[in-house]
């Protein structure tokens, strides 16, 4: 098991205490973009917005924190410095708008803070922003995230080169933590559990992965391997499961409660799938609130310290799922 950081953890671990056990994580970002009538089929994504139409983003923001969200997750998960430069962009450009995404949560957040702090009756717990770093797969924007599968040259080297930079400048514009997002692979893993390393990045971090069996990293490598880097890493504070279906998630938390002491956090989909080269949402079984609701329940009893909501989930979602976590605290 690893050594929790006592320098980097405290931020998270605080919240989690002040949430009653388990903090809430904001859901689906691009879902709720293109709900307000952004188009966003695009390599790009949701971090298209940050150069069309930035307000939306502080909106959407804003939304979530009405929800009950105790972490808000900027608008960063598809926007790297590469996809920048290829809409035409010069890397100064791209720099700024990483930032962007950071200040417009940290705007959000603050702005709600300020209207409901003073309020007795709040139930509100003052939001922290984790800048969101989505894997390598999201970059080529072809569905590789959930497949595990990269090109035989993507060496741990090339990730490590790939992620640094859009590291070093989300972290220069403060936010309160990093999230490291539908991570395919144990080598993805590594790269971003060194990146911080020799970086030296002193706020909390987590990695998820995602899953597509409900048993393995997408790769096909086991969660007793990937965790195994993870677990020997302070500077990794939390780790879980994003945009996988929610009906693997129970079996998960179990899983890694047997394979790490760091906090857990999950935050599935819908139960759609994403087809990453038609661009499309596949029909499925979905969860609907109340079947959020009531398996947030069951998952924090099983021991998730974070849940929340990712791709197809709303405001509606996390509402459901503020409520009855916070009630029954």
């Amino acid at each position: 098991m690893g050594v929790e950081s006592t320098t980097t953890s405290t931020l998270l671990e605080d919240l989690v205490e002040k949430a009653g056990g388990c903090a809430i994580i904001d859901g689906g970002f691009a879902t709720q973009l293109e709900t307000h009538g952004a188009a966003i089929n695009d390599s790009l994504w949701s971090a298209l917005c940050l150069i069309k139409d930035p307000d939306l983003i502080k909106r959407v923001h804003l939304e979530y924190l009405e929800a009950g969200a105790d972490v808000l997750i900027t608008s960063s998960y598809q926007a790297t410095l590469p996809g920048f430069i290829s809409k035409g962009l010069s890397l100064e450009e791209g720099e700024l708008l990483l930032k962007k995404s950071v200040k417009l949560a940290i705007e959000a957040r603050d702005k709600f803070w300020d209207a409901v702090k003073c309020n007795p009756l709040q139930r509100y717990n003052r939001a922290l922003v984790a800048a969101s770093i989505g894997s390598y797969g999201a970059y080529l924007a072809d569905g590789s995230e959930y497949s595990g599968y990269y090109e035989p040259d993507v060496k741990l080297e090339k990730l490590k080169d790939f992620h640094r930079r859009r590291l070093q400048v989300l972290v220069e514009a403060g936010p309160d933590l990093l999230a490291f997002e539908t991570i395919p692979n144990k080598l993805e893993a590594q790269a971003c559990v060194e990146l911080l390393e020799e970086e030296n990045i002193k706020i909390p971090s987590w990695i998820c992965f995602s899953s597509v069996d409900g048993e393995n990293a997408p790769s096909g490598e086991s969660f007793q391997e990937c965790l195994e880097i993870i677990n020997k890493s302070n500077k990794i504070n939390a780790v879980g499961i994003n945009c996988a279906p929610p009906h693997f998630i129970e079996s998960l938390i179990c899983k890694f409660k047997e394979l790490t002491e760091k906090l857990i956090v999950v935050y599935p989909n819908s139960g759609e799938v994403w087809d990453g080269r038609a661009k499309r949402w596949l029909p499925s079984t979905c969860f609907d609130d109340d079947k959020f609701e009531l398996s947030a329940i069951r998952w924090h009893e099983l021991g998730a310290s974070l849940i929340g909501g990712c791709c197809r989930t709303t405001p509606s979602t996390i509402r459901a799922i503020s409520k009855v976590l916070k009630e029954r605290e």
